[in-house]
């Protein structure tokens, strides 16, 4: 059993597609360049946006900037909005911290938007602290991980007893980087076909239930 799991937001707890869709539409469209495909465009959720914008459309990095800027303008106050939390998350957060599970959210979405979410959704009762993305510094999933640990007091004695909850193989990568299994969820599908396996996922799950029994085994 766990006894502290630190989870992903976009795409793990909650489908943020289409806040996320609409607002990357609304920045291609202001800074004039090409709209990508629709298929291209669900790759983003995920990953931070410092990745995926020269990842899926080349930019350099003062366009990134420019372009993650352009984003929020729309996301912030509309997009944050346009999202559903997977069903049944908050009764899973009740039942594993009546187990004595530590929760805590391990974003890389900025700081305030996570807290925004998750206030809206019931989540934060539940979490010892809510971590975001630094919005001063371009953060990786390892970064936003280590300061989540940092915040939690885990150590190395901690780290066997510790699970990072992820949809995409960033999560994945960066648990590793930090010494700590990652459980890969599959509830909105928005990772490559063997993306979460390929990356070291010690489980792959479906459904919230599967996910509140792998967090809780022996």
């Amino acid at each position: 059993m766990y006894q502290y799991a630190l989870f992903d937001l976009d795409g793990t707890l909650t489908d943020s597609k289409e806040g996320i869709v609409n607002s990357l539409i609304y920045a291609f469209e202001k800074l004039g360049d090409p709209v990508p495909d629709y298929d291209t465009l669900l790759k983003f959720i995920g990953p931070p946006m410092e990745v995926s914008f020269p990842l899926y459309c080349g930019y350099d990095r003062a366009r990134t900037r420019l372009a993650v800027d352009t984003f929020r303008e729309r996301y912030a106050p509309i997009g944050v909005y346009e999202n559903t939390p997977a069903p049944g998350v908050v009764d899973m957060f009740r039942r594993l911290t009546e187990r004595g599970v530590t929760l805590a959210v391990a974003s890389s979405k900025p700081q305030g938007m996570c807290e925004q979410v998750c206030n809206r959704f019931g989540f934060t009762p539940y979490l010892r602290v809510i971590v975001g993305s630094s919005l001063a510094e371009d953060w990786d999933k390892a970064r936003v991980i280590q300061e989540t640990m940092a915040r939690l007091g885990i150590g190395d004695a901690e780290k066997p007893v510790t699970v990072m909850v992820g949809d995409r193989k960033y999560d994945v990568e960066g648990a590793a980087r930090r010494g700590l299994d990652c459980i890969g969820v599959e509830f909105f599908g928005y990772a490559e076909p063997g993306e979460l396996q390929a990356a070291g996922a010690v489980r792959v799950v479906r459904t919230v239930p599967e996910l509140e029994a792998a967090i809780l085994e022996d």
